[in-house]
């Protein structure tokens, strides 16, 4: 693992703590690595049950890198052909790897998310930002479009028109602004950015695990196909839902007026 990446576990919330603080959390290839990497291992991992990114120092994260991109060095030189090829492996790695994280994911915005890193918070399920925090979808700035992700997951925050409003005017979008729109949930204190991005963490972690993990996939996957379809998956995961022991602590537990004890099982 990179140490780009700061990783912390406690309470089954992992946070990813972006660690470029000089540039502002830029993505690096050793980030896109280690990003995935983790999303891999909680897949696995049923002692997880929430993750919470956030960012070093004043910035969430600057989006990529663009010094390769201007000087044509590194992995921009060579044909487009070459070029599409460094986007589908190497960037847009990110997006597949967060959409298929099995666990809940929230973006702790801590300051400024621009370009790939506004992208990064909008691949998250939930976004809580700081009163610092500030959006902007800024690839025409600099003469490019969205190439990680941008394009599918804007719109489906925000509704298309501002979505549109954001990519044509590369404009910044501060955090009231942001809420009134839908693109965070919440905004706090910038003291009380990761406390309160790890209550609500702790408080998903907390769900029994195999249902958890069953809902994030069901509520993704019904956005993309019909509704008989939807149900007919639900009625799956539903019957194998009710044949969990977790399932039938949270009765005991309800009746009996306690807190329940999951071990995903």
């Amino acid at each position: 693992m990179s140490d780009e990446i700061k990783i912390t576990e406690q309470n089954g919330v992992l946070t990813l703590q972006l660690n470029r603080p000089d540039l502002r959390n830029a993505i690096s290839d050793a980030m896109i690595e280690t990003i995935v990497a983790t999303c891999d291992r909680i897949n696995k991992d049923m002692s997880i049950g929430c993750m919470v990114i956030t960012g070093a120092g004043e910035g969430f994260c600057s989006g990529g890198d663009l010094k390769d991109m201007v000087t044509r060095t590194g992995h921009f030189a060579g044909p487009p052909i070459h070029a599409r090829r460094v986007y589908l492996h190497g960037i847009q790695q990110i997006p597949l790897a967060l959409y298929n994280c099995q666990v809940p994911t929230i973006a702790a915005v801590n300051g400024s998310a621009v370009g790939a890193g506004c992208d990064l918070a909008l691949m998250c399920d939930l976004r809580i930002a700081s009163e610092k925090a500030s959006f902007a979808e800024s690839f025409l700035r600099v003469g490019l479009i969205s190439g990680d992700g941008g394009a599918w997951f804007l719109p489906r925050r925000v509704g298309l028109a501002k979505a549109c409003r954001m990519t044509y005017t590369g404009e910044f979008v501060k955090p009231d602004k942001a809420l009134e729109w839908g693109l965070v949930e919440e905004v706090v204190p910038h003291d009380q950015l990761l406390p309160r991005a790890h209550e609500l963490a702790a408080q998903i972690a907390a769900q029994p695990p195999h249902a958890l993990r069953m809902t994030k996939q069901l509520l993704r996957r019904s956005l993309e196909m019909p509704l008989v379809d939807s149900l007919e998956l639900a009625a799956a995961m539903q019957a194998i839902s009710l044949e969990t022991n977790d399932h039938r602590e949270a009765f005991m537990a309800f009746k009996e007026k306690r807190k329940p004890a999951f071990t995903g099982t």
